[in-house]
C-alpha cells in the first residue's frame, strides 16, 4: 500500500466517522465533546447570568441547569407569575447553593427599549456585577412567503433582532466601562439562522440578521465572549405565540406528540456552551443535526435541495419525520 493510498483511506474513514456522529449525536460534535470533557458548569458558580425570556421553554430550562451549579440568576420576561414559579424551581434545583436573593426576578418587555438601561441598573444595583447576558426572548413564525404582511416583518424584526441588539449594546458598554471589554453575551438563535426552512421567511431572516450582528461584534471586540446557540425543533410552547403572516395574529398551536428535543436537554447543552464560552453551537434530534451540518456547506445544501421538497423539510422542522 502506497502512502497516498493510506492517506486516502484515512480521509475516507474520517468522513465516515464524522457522518456517523452527525447521525448519532443530538448536537454538533464540538459541543458534545465539551459536554463530556470540557469546562464544568461548576466553574460558573457565583457568576451572575441575566436570562431574558426566562418564564418558560429554553430560558426556564437554562436557568434550572445553571441554578444546579450555584450560578446566580436574573430572570426576565413579561409574565411575573411564571417568573416566580421559575424562581422557586431554581432554588429547589440549587439544593442550598442559592438563596432567594441570588435569583432576581426582573420583569421587562424587550420592546421597551427606553427602559433597557434602567433594567441593567436594577441588575447592578442588586448584584453589583453582571457576567453573562443571555438574549433568549423572541417569537417564531409560520406563514407562506407570499402571505406575510410587511407589518409582520417589521414587528418580528423589532422583537427578535432590534430589541436584542439594543439590550446587548447597553450591556456591552457596561463591559467596556467596567471590565475593559471583557464579558460574555449570548443569544438563542436557530438552525434556521444559517439553514433556512420553508414557511418561516421572516423568522429565518431575523435569525440570519442576529447572527451577523453578533459575529460582527466578536470581530470588533476580541476580549468579549460571544455565544450563538442555535437549537432545532424543541418541545416548548413557543408555537402558541408564534407570528403568522397576518398582523396581530398568533399561531396558537401545540408541539405535543411531535419528535422534538426536550427543553431540559436543550437547556443543559446551552449551559455547556456558556461554561465553555463557545462561539456557534447547535442541537437537534436526527435528522435535524445532520441537516444543520449540511446547511453549513453550500455544496451539500445544493445536493440536498435536489432530493428534499419543501413539504419534507417542513415535516422535519415540525417533528413529523
Amino acid at each position: 500500500m502506497s502512502f497516498l493510498e493510506f492517506l486516502l483511506i484515512l480521509l475516507v474513514a474520517y468522513y465516515v466517522i464524522y457522518v456517523l456522529l452527525w447521525i448519532v449525536l443530538d448536537c454538533n460534535v464540538a459541543l458534545w465533546i465539551k459536554s463530556k470533557f470540557g469546562v464544568s458548569l461548576s466553574s460558573m458558580r457565583g457568576q451572575v447570568v441575566w436570562i431574558t425570556g426566562a418564564s418558560s421553554g429554553i430560558g426556564r430550562s437554562l436557568a434550572l441547569s445553571l441554578a444546579r451549579h450555584g450560578v446566580r440568576l436574573v430572570l426576565s420576561a413579561r409574565r411575573v407569575e411564571q417568573l416566580e414559579e421559575v424562581q422557586k424551581e431554581c432554588l429547589a434545583a440549587a439544593r442550598g447553593l442559592l438563596a432567594t436573593k441570588d435569583v432576581l426576578i426582573l420583569p421587562m418587555d424587550m420592546l421597551q427599549l427606553q427602559r433597557h438601561e434602567s433594567n441593567l441598573f436594577d441588575v447592578l444595583n442588586h448584584f453589583d456585577r453582571l457576567d453573562v447576558l443571555v438574549n433568549n426572548a423572541g417569537r417564531s413564525q409560520r406563514a407562506s412567503w407570499t402571505d406575510i404582511e410587511i407589518e409582520v416583518d417589521r414587528e418580528l424584526f423589532e422583537l427578535d433582532v432590534f430589541s436584542v441588539v439594543h439590550l446587548t449594546r447597553v450591556v456591552v458598554r457596561y463591559f467596556v466601562e467596567q471590565n475593559g471589554g471583557r464579558g460574555h453575551v449570548a443569544a438563542t438563535s436557530s438552525i434556521a439562522g444559517f439553514g433556512p426552512v420553508p414557511f418561516s421567511a421572516t423568522y429565518c431572516a431575523a435569525k440570519h440578521a442576529l447572527n451577523a450582528y453578533l459575529l460582527s461584534l466578536k470581530l470588533e471586540m476580541r476580549k468579549l465572549d460571544v455565544t450563538i446557540f442555535a437549537p432545532g425543533p424543541i418541545a416548548t410552547d413557543f408555537l402558541q405565540e408564534a407570528f403568522t403572516g397576518e398582523q396581530g395574529a398568533k399561531l396558537g398551536k401545540s408541539t405535543a406528540n411531535q419528535k422534538r428535543m426536550t427543553a431540559e436537554r436543550c437547556g443543559e447543552l446551552f449551559a455547556v456552551a456558556l461554561a465553555n464560552k463557545m462561539d456557534l453551537t447547535w442541537c437537534g434530534l436526527f435528522p435535524v443535526n445532520l441537516l444543520a451540518y449540511c446547511a453549513r456547506n453550500p455544496t451539500l445544501t445544493k445536493i440536498l435541495g435536489q432530493f428534499m421538497t419543501e413539504q419534507t423539510l417542513n415535516k422535519i422542522r415540525e417533528g413529523k419525520l
